[in-house]
C-alpha cells in the first residue's frame, strides 16, 4: 500500500474515532470555551441557559457526519484508491482539507488545547 493510501487511512480511522468521541463523549463546553468567549463557565450559562443542552445536539450531529466522513474515507482508500479511480486522490484530498484541514486550523485559530 502506498504511502498516500496509508495517510488517507490513518485520517480515515481517526475521523471515526473522532466522530465517535463527538457524538458520544465531548461535553458542550470544554474547559478553553468561556476562555476564548472571555466569561466565566456561570455567566455564560446563566446568560444562555440553554445553551449546553443546545451545542450537545449539535456535537451529537456533527460527531455523526465526522464519522460518516471517516467510514467513506476508508471506503474510498480500500476500494477506488487501491484500484486508482481516477478522481479519488482528488476527492480524498478535498475532504481531508474540508475536514481535518479546516478543523485543525480553527484549532490553531482559537488557541485551542487540543491543537
Amino acid at each position: 500500500m502506498p504511502l498516500s493510501s496509508k495517510v488517507f487511512l490513518v485520517c480515515g480511522l481517526w475521523l471515526v474515532a473522532l466522530g465517535l468521541y463527538f457524538a458520544l463523549l465531548r461535553p458542550a463546553l470544554l474547559p478553553e470555551d468561556p476562555r476564548y468567549i472571555g466569561g466565566s463557565l456561570e455567566a455564560i450559562r446563566a446568560a444562555v441557559p440553554g445553551l449546553e443542552r443546545w451545542l450537545g445536539h449539535v456535537f451529537k450531529v456533527m460527531g455523526g457526519f465526522m464519522l460518516a466522513t471517516g467510514a467513506l474515507t476508508v471506503l474510498a482508500v480500500c476500494h477506488w484508491l487501491a484500484k486508482r479511480e481516477r478522481g479519488t486522490f482528488a476527492a480524498l484530498a478535498v475532504a481531508g482539507a474540508a475536514s481535518v484541514g479546516l478543523m485543525s486550523a480553527i484549532n490553531f485559530l482559537l488557541n485551542s488545547d487540543f491543537r
